[in-house]
């Protein structure tokens, strides 16, 4: 996808001589790509020597977003994209259609399942969601800070 796209969400500033590192892939909105998402991240994230904290967190917003896309929209893929500025890591997942009012934190008293969006605010400084400006789905994003401890 070009910068600019529907992935990149509005509130990353990049000032003149910034440099931002981007990562894309697509899936199929099948339950065994959420491992997939999990390795491709790891891949990536040990080529930019993110901290292994922040790639810990990372996996698991990845995990929680890509899995939310499979189960809770009628998608045949997900995008993830991944951009690296400034001690920022944002995550972004689109899918392909999404349920009206899009993506619902439940309460910790919930059943076993549906408790990921949690789990996504406890890791991440922010976290929101979307319509894709073309009206092909929904984009939910997070964000977390990192340092420069030992790599993952």
């Amino acid at each position: 996808m070009a910068p600019g796209s529907a992935l990149i969400p509005r509130l990353m500033d990049l000032s003149p001589g910034t440099e931002a590192l981007r990562y894309c892939f697509a899936l199929p909105a099948h339950p065994e790509s959420v491992a997939g998402a999990r390795q491709l991240t790891r891949a990536r994230l040990r080529t930019w020597k993110l901290d292994g904290d922040t790639c810990e967190a990372a996996l698991l917003v990845v995990s929680e977003l890509v899995t939310n896309a499979i189960v809770h929209t009628a998608s045949t893929r997900v995008v993830c994209e991944l951009r690296h500025l400034a001690g920022r890591l944002r995550i972004a997942v689109q899918d392909q259609g999404h349920q009206p009012g899009g993506p619902r934190m439940r309460s910790a008293g919930d059943d076993e399942h549906g408790r990921g969006l949690l789990l996504v605010d406890a890791l991440s400084g922010a976290w929101g969601s979307r319509d894709a400006s073309d009206a092909s789905g929904r984009i939910v994003w997070a964000e977390l800070a990192h340092g420069t401890e030992l790599p993952c």
